[in-house]
């Protein structure tokens, strides 16, 4: 599968944000949708995640809760939504930070309680310092609360406090909570099926990304630290409207891309090496994921160029068989049999291939997963294989990753010499469409010979 010329990953510019307040209408029908599967006598709470301390008296970067964010579009930390479907009066409640005239000076604006209702389609709007008052009197009539447990022991423990008064307060006269259940079945399954918005906001994530790695390409030269290749990437991101990176950038070279989760990036690019990028760009909230892998001296050697061709080929094989139906597992299956095929073939396996896929044997070199949901997380929610099912099959509207790998780390065992230190991952965002799938990273190149054209050219 051919690449479209580098140059066009250069050319759109999108904004940072994508369904941000205003957008109330999206965010509404969300909230609809959400209300119509946990049914008319239940509630649910989504709560955002608490600011996160870096040093002494600073926060780390806020960035808002993916679920919270998802039905309301609201950005602030200090804020929690119920929804209540059926109320006659308030079915969106929210609560968030008070307007504060002095912290503002010093953090920025805040919605505030006044403005929350045109803002962001608020019903009620109260302040997120009397969650714990307010709670039990809202849950009055409610069979169920749906509330994710287990991700902050504090709010944990002034959510059940409040179901519990609920329980109480109601002494057997009227209708309270009777369980808490977990939100995922209803809310992450909607956030799994990508909605055309959305699909546009990956497409965009995935082209500012693809920008990135292209940039990569051109600047590598033996020599350049890997923190540097890091930040002219993450510049092409911020310079096309991404607020972050979607996730902490991986930059390995040479034995360092055998490391999969390697982020320390402070060594220098060695002549003669690979290096492996695994880099993606959030924007609007919105995440790409591309791995790509390529020589620092701008040509493969031929362990390496070997390496490198089984790892696209397993990869496009896999691509070529997304469409709706075909069952999750059956990718990771191609991936794995073509792999096994290609070790085996080098004597780097003991075969039969079969018996090689059997015995597991594959995982001394590929150790991971083929792929991943992708969206508002890099690693996006929903379940991978539904009750009674091996895997689910593709539907139209997801979204994941493609990513096959090999890596040949310097103290695995029995390694021929010329193949240590090797390690290549090509990873690819994809779409599933109506009749097959689209590309969403096709902006940067993997066919070996347009990769080696662009490295160094900016050097």
């Amino acid at each position: 599968m051919s690449a479209t010329p580098p140059e066009s990953a250069m050319e759109a510019r999108p904004t940072e944000t994508f369904l941000r307040e205003g957008t109330g209408d999206v965010h509404a029908a969300r909230r609809a949708r959400l209300m119509d599967r946990i049914g008319p006598t239940s509630a649910a709470l989504i709560v955002a995640y608490p600011e996160r301390n870096r040093s002494n008296d600073t926060n780390y970067t806020y960035r808002p809760s993916s679920d919270l964010w998802y039905l309301t579009g609201f950005e602030e930390p200090e804020a929690a939504m119920l929804l209540l479907p059926g109320h006659d009066e308030h079915p969106f409640v929210l609560f968030l930070r008070p307007r504060d005239h002095k912290l503002e000076i010093w953090d920025g604006p805040r919605v505030g309680l006044d403005r929350a209702r045109e803002r962001l389609g608020a019903d009620c709007a109260l302040a997120f310092e009397d969650l714990a008052k307010e709670l039990p009197r809202l849950l009055a009539g409610r069979t169920s609360l749906h509330y994710a447990l287990g991700l902050d022991g504090a709010m944990d423990t002034l959510v059940v406090g409040a179901y519990r008064k609920a329980i109480r307060t109601a002494r057997g006269r009227a209708r309270a909570p009777t369980a808490i259940l977990d939100p995922v079945d209803a809310l992450h399954e909607m956030r799994l099926i990508k909605s055309p918005e959305e699909i546009e906001a990956m497409r965009r994530a995935g082209s500012v990304s693809a920008a990135g790695h292209v940039r990569g390409m051109r600047v590598t030269r033996p020599g350049l630290m890997e923190f540097e290749l890091q930040a002219e990437i993450e510049h092409v991101f911020k310079q096309q409207g991404a607020r972050a990176p979607g996730y902490s950038s991986i930059v390995g070279g040479g034995s360092n891309a055998c490391v999969l989760h390697y982020i320390d990036n402070r060594a220098a690019l060695a002549a003669g090496d690979l290096v492996l990028v695994d880099a993606g760009a959030e924007v609007g909230y919105y995440t790409g994921d591309i791995t790509r892998t390529w020589p620092v001296s701008g040509e493969f050697n031929g362990f390496q160029r070997t390496i490198y061709d089984l790892v696209l080929r397993a990869q496009m094989e896999a691509i070529s068989l997304v469409r709706p139906g075909l069952p999750w597992h059956e990718l990771h299956e191609c991936t794995v049999q073509v792999i096994t095929q290609g070790l085996v073939d080098l004597g780097l396996l003991d075969g039969p291939v079969e018996k090689a896929i059997e015995e597991a044997a594959f995982k001394k070199y590929f150790m991971h997963g083929t792929g991943h949901w992708l969206g508002i997380d890099v690693h996006d929610v929903g379940i991978y294989a539904r009750d009674g099912e091996k895997s689910r099959p593709l539907e139209e509207g997801m979204c994941f990753t493609i990513e096959p790998g090999i890596y040949f780390h310097p103290e695995e065992e029995g390694v021929p010499k010329d193949f240590v230190g090797i390690g290549v991952r090509i990873e690819d965002d994809i779409l599933v469409t109506a009749d097959g799938c689209e590309v969403l990273t096709r902006g940067v190149p993997k066919e070996p010979e347009e990769i080696m054209e662009l490295i160094g050219k900016d050097a």
